[in-house]
């Protein structure tokens, strides 16, 4: 009988997961150095030490469909920029996007207990088994998931720095393409003025309003001043207000009706982003690679 105490002292041990745990010592009839030995074996210990280690660098991708209804975007994150030029690595990726886009799990607990493709693993242990075998610490740090009655563009930009996937009710594919490096270039937050959220215009009202009294404006000139400059802020956070890239001279809802297209929903990762990075000397960093 496998106690939760002796998956306990394994894990701690070890510092792979309890089921991990758990399947080794039911495989041992208990034997502790056995079960070790067992998770060194299958690089799970070895890569359970290498999941405390800050993952910024990595990849973004993108999977469409053939018939362009549905199309997913990912981020796998590594430890250094050179494993994310590891073809290895960007296989996996890929991977990850295609199974995103097949399977369509909830969440990211679901994804990781989906099938890997074609094989008899799950994708928590493929990803495991690349932790060992590349090195570093790896972590699938998001997804998102489009299926449209339309069509579904995506954009990468950077080699794998920014990822852009766009959902259109209506539209062609050349259209769609600039409005995915439309994203990917002007960041927009919201596709119209009427998605902005109230408490997000209020607050920009007020820094704006404190701006005009700064210069010394009566409150009542502020006023006015605030909602002429209101205009420039949904500019450059609502898409179709923004000056299309190509052509500044038009708005992206312009060229949008011109072509009778009409946007869903998009969405826009960067590489890394949010991720506090840790700061390391590099000399301190040769040191410790020579000792």
């Amino acid at each position: 009988m496998i106690s939760a105490a002796m998956v306990k002292e394994l894990r701690e041990k070890t510092g792979a997961g309890m089921m991990d745990c758990k399947k080794v010592l039911t495989e041992t009839d208990g034997d502790m150095e056995k079960a070790s030995e067992l998770l060194r074996e299958r690089g799970i210990a070895k890569a359970a030490k290498k999941s405390g280690r800050i993952a910024a660098e990595g990849l973004v991708d993108s999977y469409i469909s053939e018939d362009r209804k549905v199309g997913s975007i990912v981020e796998v994150n590594s430890e250094t920029d050179f494993v994310a030029k590891n073809e290895e690595f960007k296989a996996f990726v890929k991977d990850i996007a295609k199974i995103v886009a097949l399977s369509n799990p909830k969440d990211m607990e679901e994804l990781l207990k989906d099938k890997y493709l074609d094989t008899d693993k799950t994708v928590s242990e493929v990803l495991t088994d690349k932790i060992a075998t590349i090195g570093e610490n790896l972590t699938i740090r998001r997804f998102v998931r489009f299926e449209s009655e339309g069509l579904v563009e995506s954009y990468i930009h950077g080699e794998g720095k920014i990822a852009v996937l766009v959902d259109f009710s209506k539209g062609d594919q050349a259209i769609a393409r600039d409005i995915c490096m439309q994203i990917a270039a002007a960041r927009p937050e919201y596709i119209s003025e009427k998605e902005v959220p109230e408490d997000v215009v209020n607050k920009e009202m007020e820094i704006l309003k404190a701006q005009a009294m700064n210069e010394g404006k009566p409150a009542e000139i502020a006023e006015k001043m605030v909602k002429g400059r209101i205009g420039k802020f949904y500019s450059e956070i609502c898409l179709l207000d923004q000056a299309f890239v190509k052509n500044p001279d038009q708005k992206v809802s312009e060229l949008l009706k011109s072509h009778d297209c009409e946007i869903v929903r998009f969405a826009r990762f960067e590489k890394g982003e949010g991720i506090e990075k840790k700061e390391e000397n590099f000399a301190e960093e040769v040191m410790k690679q020579l000792k």
